[in-house]
């Protein structure tokens, strides 16, 4: 699937574009500690580049031959299958007829490669459409990929990401169909069989068009960035700096993470950040705190402190850009 290729350069090119942004990290859907934007985009690289592998995999696999095998035992004509699957393209040939007659995996593997590149895009589009809710607002697309309300005129809503993450149950209700009609048949050939190739068809197109339209999407998406950093800045995503400071002090973490829990509920009760407080105010938590922890409180630095294979820093998030443009350049 080639366009695999194309969303993944699309991904590594968003995530060139903005190894400058920060944003909130999220768990459960809550703001937790500050990332490069670039490393989201790279996250989703991630995925595809393993979907584009299971994806070469379920074709090496496909890539033999059943020609020769008959009904289910062969046939008594001298044929030469090693021969006639070299000049057909296949790798190689089958090597027992009862089960080539019989066998459907490589439509079952190849759908199930397509039903989790389908689930990837599915999580994808839905960032896209929280990105572009007013209450996030970090993103937006263009009309390209929206539409607008049939009756509220001031709407502008993400349809094609919606209609991706739709497709999911489609190219998963694939599999799912597939792997049933396998499942109770005895060897070699039954009428069954009959019922694999609809949803082997369908769930590829899908899938390869799902693709296609979330590589323009990616394209297409324009990131707020000056939204992106207010965000950054609010709800005490650097709460975690405070116990790591301290455990650079020599305090345990669970100690530390309890100071620091103390005093983002002092910022919230206060209405302000974690960086807005004194720091009397810190020592009242925690004597050890001095006046170099406000350097901790820095997003930007916050960020690059975490320097290792992986992780968001800016000089690794770069390095993983160069790795990655050089591979898909050569495809």
């Amino acid at each position: 699937m080639a366009q695999l290729g194309e969303l993944r350069a699309a991904l590594v090119q968003k995530a060139r574009e903005h190894v400058d942004t920060l944003m909130p990290g999220y768990t459960h859907l809550q703001r937790a500690q500050p990332v490069r934007a670039a490393h989201h985009f790279l996250a989703y690289q991630e995925m595809f580049e393993r979907d584009q592998g299971r994806v070469r995999d379920a074709i090496a696999r496909a890539d033999v031959s059943p020609l020769g095998s008959g009904a289910l035992a062969g046939t008594t004509f001298p044929l030469d299958r090693e021969g006639v699957a070299a000049e057909l393209g296949f790798a190689g040939v089958t090597r027992n007829s009862l089960d080539a007659v019989g066998d459907r995996d490589f439509a079952i593997e190849l759908v199930a490669a397509c039903a989790l590149v389908q689930v990837h895009l599915s999580r994808l589009a839905e960032e896209l459409v929280l990105w572009c809710s007013q209450e996030a607002g970090f993103a937006r697309l263009s009309d390209r990929y929206c539409s607008g309300s049939s009756l509220m005129p001031q709407k502008k809503n993400p349809d094609l990401a919606e209609l991706v993450r739709g497709k999911t149950g489609r190219v998963v209700g694939a599999w799912v169909t597939l792997v049933t009609v396998v499942k109770g048949l005895p060897l070699a050939y039954n009428k069954d069989l009959q019922e694999t190739q609809e949803p082997l068809y369908d769930a590829v197109e899908t899938a390869t068009a799902s693709v296609e339209v979330t590589a323009g999407m990616v394209a297409d998406l324009t990131l707020d960035t000056a939204r992106l950093a207010r965000a950054v800045g609010e709800g005490h995503l650097v709460a975690t700096e405070l116990a790591d400071y301290l455990v650079s002090k020599g305090v345990a973490f669970r100690d530390a993470h309890d100071v620091a829990g103390h005093l983002v509920r002092t910022a919230i009760d206060r209405g302000v950040e974690l960086a807005a407080l004194s720091l009397d105010d810190l020592r009242a938590a925690d004597a050890r705190f001095d006046d170099d922890v406000y350097g901790w409180l820095d997003p930007l630095a916050a960020v690059d402190r975490r320097d290792l294979p992986g992780a968001p820093a800016r000089a690794r998030v770069v390095a993983e850009l160069t790795r990655l443009e050089a591979e898909l350049g050569k495809k």
